[in-house]
C-alpha cells in the first residue's frame, strides 16, 4: 500500500510539471477597442490577427494589431502562448514578409499605457498588455479561447 500511495505521489507530480504553458493561466489581456462586437475568440483566430494572415473583423473593419516592445516580458509570452513562436521567431516572420513585400509588422507601442491608449483611439485594433493591467474605458478584454 505503501509504494501505491508513493507512486501516486510521484505521477500527480509528474502531471503538474507536465501541464503546457497554454493550460496555465496567461500572463497578459487581449483587447480590443469597447466598439468591437467581438468578445472572444480561438487562439488560432487571434494569432491569424496578430501575423496579419487576417485583415479584416467579421464586421468588415480593417485589424490594426499593436505589439509592446521586443524586451517585453508579457511580449514573450504572448508570442509562445499565441502564436506557437518565441519572439525572435515572429521577428524571422516578419522578416520574410517584409522582404517579399507581403506585408510590414504591426507597430510596436513603448509601454502598456501606449498600447492602450491606441486600441482606444482605433476601432478595428488589438493589443495585449499584462494581466491586471489597468485599461480603462474605451478598452475591453477579449477572451482567448484554446
Amino acid at each position: 500500500m505503501k509504494h501505491t500511495c508513493t507512486l501516486l505521489s510521484l505521477i500527480a507530480t509528474i502531471g503538474a510539471l507536465a501541464t503546457p504553458l497554454a493550460a496555465q493561466a496567461p500572463e497578459f489581456t487581449v483587447i480590443v477597442n469597447a466598439s468591437n462586437p467581438v468578445s472572444a475568440l480561438p487562439r488560432d483566430d487571434v494569432a491569424k490577427l496578430f501575423l496579419k494572415k487576417t485583415v479584416i473583423w467579421q464586421s468588415g473593419q480593417p485589424v490594426a494589431p499593436v505589439e509592446l516592445p521586443t524586451a517585453a516580458k508579457t511580449r514573450e509570452a504572448f508570442a509562445r502562448t499565441v502564436l506557437n513562436k518565441s519572439v525572435a521567431q515572429v521577428k524571422s516572420y516578419w522578416q520574410q514578409q517584409i522582404f517579399s513585400g507581403r506585408d510590414v509588422p504591426p507597430p510596436e507601442k513603448q509601454s502598456e499605457n501606449d498600447v492602450v491608449a491606441f486600441v482606444r483611439s482605433n476601432p478595428g485594433a488589438i493589443g495585449y498588455v499584462s494581466k491586471g493591467a489597468d485599461i480603462g474605458r474605451g478598452v475591453k478584454p477579449l477572451a482567448v479561447e484554446p
